[in-house]
């Protein structure tokens, strides 16, 4: 069977489940990462990332205190007092750079204290809070409930991105859809990508902007899409048109 066409602006499929389902997905992502940390020994996390500029320190860090940030997105939501994601973008990375300089082993502990105090507060969440309005590092206001999607979209790229073995075709099939849904919602939001549809095998072709007239098509199975317009190169898919570059997502 086909998959539907993604063409709508919200990451519709992702946000259609309940919180529990959701949650399954997240804790999905966090042991997909973890096995992957596991495979890597200390002197591999000295090894560049597919992020550029970045050791593997540097990506596990972020990914570590990304957790912390939600964590106070959480606390932001259940109380009412403002607490940011971050205190500025320059202390984001300052706080990772620092801790790229830790040793492998607390390193290892950052990620894993971190990700089970994330799942703790969503674990404990009163029903009613989800709907709670904080506000996200780029600025948008969102209820309590958008965490989940933020870190889904984190973990399971940034394993893909410590440059091991795991690749965007082990995403289960929800991931995939929901990544490209919200790479095209921004695009749109950005107004950037005009000219540009997306085929992704068994689908309806996707335009950024259906109002102008196509420049560039990218065609592929929905894993090879997703890599390639999440910025992660172009692997498995063909391009027809003057540009081989996506547009910048977040």
């Amino acid at each position: 069977m086909s998959r539907p066409a993604i063409d709508s602006p919200t990451v519709s499929g992702f946000h259609n489940l309940d919180i529990t389902e959701r949650l399954q997905i997240v804790r999905h992502g966090t042991s997909y990462f973890a096995q992957q940390l596991a495979e890597l020994s200390d002197a591999d996390l000295d090894d560049e990332t597919l992020l550029p500029g970045w050791t593997r320190r540097h990506l596990i860090a972020h990914v570590s205190y990304n957790a912390a940030a939600l964590c106070r997105l959480m606390d932001w939501a259940l109380t009412g007092t403002e607490t940011p994601m971050y205190a500025s973008p320059e202390h984001r990375n300052q706080e990772i750079d620092e801790g790229a300089t830790l040793n492998g082993g607390a390193l290892r502990n950052l990620y894993d204290h971190t990700a089970a105090r994330l799942d703790r507060k969503w674990c404990n969440f009163p029903p009613e809070a989800w709907f709670s309005e904080v506000r996200t590092a780029q600025g948008r206001t969102v209820p309590a409930s958008e965490t989940l999607w933020i870190r889904t979209r984190e973990i399971w790229i940034h394993t893909v991105d410590l440059d091991g073995n795991r690749r965007y075709t082990d995403f289960p099939g929800i991931v995939l859809d929901s990544l490209l849904s919200d790479i095209v919602s921004l695009w749109r939001k950005k107004a950037v990508g005009r000219g540009l549809v997306l085929e992704v095998s068994g689908c309806a072709p996707i335009a950024v902007d259906p109002d102008s007239p196509t420049q560039t098509t990218v065609t592929g199975a929905a894993a090879a899409v997703v890599r390639w317009a999440s910025g992660r190169g172009a692997s498995h898919i063909e391009i027809e048109g003057p540009s081989d570059e996506p547009p910048r997502w977040l």
